[in-house]
């Protein structure tokens, strides 16, 4: 699995040290995720050992998704195989890393969808990586935790259960901040090569319970008068 930083974040690798100094972040600087990691250890459902295939795995997710979203060239990530990556979720095409650049980052990826755009609460086609990243940034000011909580296979084909969570302390597209969690759960697969580098990634969840969370906001000034049918429930 990606191995322990030297220094730093404690979940994630490959954020600082030696290896790191030529690496072009995103927004200027490497992320800190102290805030985070608080909101992760108070509310994980178990503290898997160090060194446990649950602790690695989750080591290895975690860093995967900071490179995914903070490093702007594949050449600067670490745990994943450029030249190989596919990104799959819910069945849908697979996507390459230069697709995801072209759409506009790991949010955008994430949140694929097929409705027609006066349905969407969030429509991946408007989105910049910046602008995602915004949005979800305000509206979890505290952070969007990840725990992993079940392996079910370990390398080369990495089978597991995992939940996300975060609570809703500012508005969302139109939608006042409700205060209340926002979670969702999902099963995933990664594929890595005999260095333990992601060569594809498949995510399973359902998106439209996700989204549907923001919709209890109340609608705030300047709302852009998005449906509150919920018809994205179907997840296309």
């Amino acid at each position: 699995m990606a191995s322990s930083a030297v220094e730093g974040d404690k979940y994630r690798s490959f954020i600082y040290g030696e290896g790191e100094k030529n690496t072009q972040w995103r927004f200027g600087a490497p992320p800190n995720y102290d805030v985070v990691n608080k909101l992760f250890e108070e509310g994980r459902t178990q503290e898997w050992p160090v060194g446990s295939i649950e602790e690695k795995v989750q080591r290895l997710v975690k860093t995967w998704e900071m490179e995914l979203v903070h490093k702007i060239r594949p050449q600067d990530y670490k745990s994943v195989n450029p030249e190989k990556f596919l990104f799959i979720v819910n069945g849908r095409k697979p996507i390459t890393l230069q697709d995801i650049r072209q759409i506009g980052g790991s949010y955008n990826a994430f949140l694929q969808t097929s409705l027609p755009e006066d349905l969407r609460i969030y429509d991946p086609a408007q989105e910049t990586a910046e602008t995602s990243q915004q949005a979800f940034t305000t509206a979890f000011p505290r952070g969007f935790a990840l725990e992993v909580l079940q392996v079910y296979s370990g390398p080369p084909t990495i089978a597991y259960e995992f939940r996300h969570w975060g609570y809703m302390e500012g508005p969302f597209k139109g939608h006042a901040p409700t205060g209340e969690r926002v979670e969702f759960l999902g099963m995933a697969i990664f594929h890595v090569d005999e260095e333990m580098k992601v060569e594809k990634v498949e995510f399973f969840y359902e998106r439209g319970d996700f989204l549907a969370a923001f919709l209890k906001g109340a609608p705030t000034d300047g709302a852009s008068g998005t449906s509150s049918r919920c018809p994205f429930m179907a997840n296309k």
